[in-house]
């Protein structure tokens, strides 16, 4: 709490410091919430398992304008849980809530183009690409948002072509790589760079956006894995590794309907001298796996998202055929998500505003093949959540 003063504080005097010309506004959002998590599956150490959680979430907000098309924003959250800043109220409400720099960019906006660097959002809630390029196995909830925070370090470069607006997008995935090797290359220049090439354009009322996302150099690929196991909610699948994803977003508008459309598809086929066991599947099934030299796999995954006035849903689906060597079999992963909330207003002003957020999230999860298992992993899960969010 003294810190979330401190850093309020920090603002405030910012905000007085700043001079005339500039304009330094503050905002943000907090949230507590109510979740019932319940568990099923036939292979699962979740099974029949059900909890109650009481959660909250405070994020700020910092953006000034420097004049001249130049900027600066940030905002601030906790980083230390595996939730996209929520916490859960733990034993004896002993736990900490400690607000870091979660992203920070500035840059300059144009009429025809714009450029900004720093630690930026990726936007991968309403964008599945980066989902299915770093959880190939399991790419759905969210976890870019979730677990890596939807930001990464880069920088962005945007301009008008034609009807439509291009994007470059140059992001480090890691800074962690110092070896000089025929499998790797010059260390100083093989860290795991990765590059998000998009076009968005109107036909008509229907908005089209391609895209393409390429791993330039070795980078790791994850697996998602309860906190018990990791911390962060991750644990590396395969290392070194140049996979690509390709895919598009559609926007369709249909009267008071607004439907979304995602389409992704990802591959990698590398050699490699670092391979992990898979988190979900081949440690369930609590296999020895030894180290792959070949990483082979392909998936896809689809998104049906619609909205009408204050209710939001979506659909996703993933399916990935892994043939790696590491596999005594070919593994086969089937993910099947749904997201469904309805915002209800309890206050609006020009100040902020309050509401209340029923919300449902239906996660089923399935693996066949891999090590030796028949089924390594079939598990499904409920979440329901009531949300009372206020902004300012």
């Amino acid at each position: 709490m003294k810190k979330m003063l401190s850093l309020a504080a920090m603002f405030a005097a910012l905000s007085y410091a700043a001079p005339a010309s500039a304009a330094l506004n503050i905002g943000g959002d907090a949230s507590i919430r109510a979740r019932n998590e319940s568990y099923y599956g036939e292979v699962t150490p979740n099974s029949g398992r059900s909890d109650l959680k009481w959660q909250y979430r405070v994020r700020l907000n910092g953006a000034a304008d420097l004049g001249d098309g130049f900027f600066f924003k940030t905002m601030i959250t906790d980083e230390n849980n595996a939730g996209g800043g929520w916490q859960t109220v733990g034993y004896g409400n002993l736990e900490k809530y400690t607000l870091n720099v979660s992203n920070f960019y500035f840059g300059r906006m144009q009429k025809d183009c714009h450029y900004l660097a720093g630690r930026i959002p990726l936007g991968a809630f309403n964008n599945p690409i980066f989902d299915l390029t770093l959880f190939p196995t399991q790419p759905l909830e969210n976890p870019v948002a979730n677990i890596v925070y939807d930001r990464a370090y880069g920088i962005n470069y945007g301009m008008k072509i034609g009807p439509g607006d291009a994007n470059a997008t140059l992001v480090m995935l890691d800074n962690n790589s110092t070896k000089n090797s025929g499998l790797e290359g010059d260390g100083s220049f093989n860290d795991g760079y990765a590059m998000l090439l998009s076009y968005k354009f109107n036909l008509g009322d229907v908005t089209v956006e391609p895209e393409y996302l390429r791993i330039l150099t070795n980078s790791d690929v994850l697996a998602q894995a309860p906190t018990s196991i990791s911390s962060i909610g991750a644990l590396p699948m395969y290392g070194q590794v140049t996979p690509y994803t390709l895919g598009a977003n559609v926007t369709v508008p249909a009267g008071k309907i607004k439907l979304g459309f995602s389409g992704m598809y990802t591959h990698c086929d590398d050699v490699t001298s670092a391979a992990y066991p898979s988190a979900t599947v081949l440690a369930t099934a609590g296999f020895p796996v030894p180290a792959a030299t070949h990483v082979n796999y392909n998936g896809y995954e689809f998104r049906i998202k619609g909205e009408v006035g204050n209710f939001m849903a979506f659909y996703d689906y993933n399916h990935t055929t892994d043939k790696s060597t590491s596999l005594a079999a070919e593994a086969k992963y089937n993910n099947h998500f749904v997201w469904a909330q309805y915002k209800i207003p309890v206050h609006q002003s020009a100040a902020g505003s309050i509401t209340i957020q029923p919300t449902l999230r239906y996660l089923a999860s399935s693996a066949i093949g891999g090590n030796g298992a028949s089924t390594a992993l079939n598990e499904q899960r409920l979440r329901t959540e009531l949300w009372a969010t206020v902004t300012f």
